[in-house]
């Protein structure tokens, strides 16, 4: 059998399966090729060159093998292969962690190498916090589009920083990237003038509604109170306290943007553009937070 024969044999059994996607690929395909191309240690650039390769049987057997375990456990493809990648940049992780998939990765650094963050940054920007770090994926990416700058990481979770320590070394960011547990911003040692953070922000109907695959990650990674802004209530408050005069905080809060109008009225914030659209990923100001809290306060 062909490699790309092979690929569209294992495509047909996810897709008549009935598993779902979005841990790094969106489609029966492209889940099979990546299953296929690292059981066979393939490069991911290897398929349209080795398309036509024959596949031995016992190396077929071993990807059929791989791709029964993915159908019956539902776990992500990550978790199964231990690495995942993110804006091209090839992270260890287990389950320990949620898989990296943050859209805030795309805007730290685009295809011409310049993240679209750079507009809210200045030439002061100098200390960044990943808060939520999990794997540490953020921090290491906002680590290499800025070589100038430091980066703390912080998780509420002994078991992801330990994963994050394994991302940190990998990358050989180790004098760059300083790990802390925090439970949000309690524990971090600011003023920032960049935090990154990717919270849980999943609402309870959601949770309870999504698919085997998010269920095999960490609940505590993922579930966000009733509406989704449980965490992100305290973020906001707390980030003033944290950021400096230049501060931003860029926010991830994925598809719950009507829970986070209604929680957060009148608060003034960038919506930014990602491959999801407009309404996954906001900025918002030191100065706009400090506002907004001190009008809460005086009603």
């Amino acid at each position: 059998m062909k490699l790309i024969e092979l690929i569209n044999a294992q495509s047909a059994r996810l897709k008549q399966a009935g598993v779902s996607f979005g841990h790094g690929t969106t489609n029966a395909f492209d889940e099979a090729a990546w299953l296929v191309l690292w059981s066979l240690k393939m490069p991911w650039d290897g398929l349209e060159r080795e398309a036509s390769k024959e596949v031995t049987p016992e190396a077929q057997a071993e990807v059929e093998k791989l791709v029964s375990q993915r159908i019956e456990t539902r776990q992500p493809t990550a978790y199964l292969t231990r690495e995942a990648w993110l804006q091209n940049v090839p992270f260890y992780v287990d389950e320990r962690t949620i898989v990296p998939r943050s859209f805030i990765a795309e805007l730290l650094v685009d295809g011409e190498g310049e993240g679209l963050l750079d507009a809210w940054l200045s030439d002061q920007t100098k200390r960044v916090l990943d808060l939520c770090t999990g794997n540490a994926s953020l921090a290491v990416i906002a680590a290499m589009a800025y070589p100038e700058v430091t980066v703390d990481a912080a998780d509420i979770s002994p078991d992801a920083l330990e994963v994050a320590r394994i991302n940190i070394e990998k990358h050989k960011l180790q004098q760059r990237i300083r790990l802390i547990q925090s439970n949000l911003l309690a524990q971090v040692e600011g003023p920032y003038d960049l935090i990154l953070c990717n919270p849980p922000y999943v609402n309870t109907q959601s949770m309870s509604e999504l698919p085997p695959e998010y269920r095999c990650e960490p609940e505590l990674a993922l579930a966000g109170g009733e509406d989704g802004m449980d965490l992100i209530r305290t973020i906001v408050r707390d980030a003033p306290a944290n950021l400096s005069d230049i501060g931003v905080l860029v926010l991830e809060i994925g598809n719950e943007r009507g829970h986070f109008e209604h929680a957060f009225r009148r608060l003034e914030v960038a919506w930014l553009e990602t491959s999801a659209g407009n309404d996954q990923v906001l900025a918002v100001t030191r100065e706009a937070l400090v506002r907004w809290l001190s009008a809460r306060a005086d009603r």
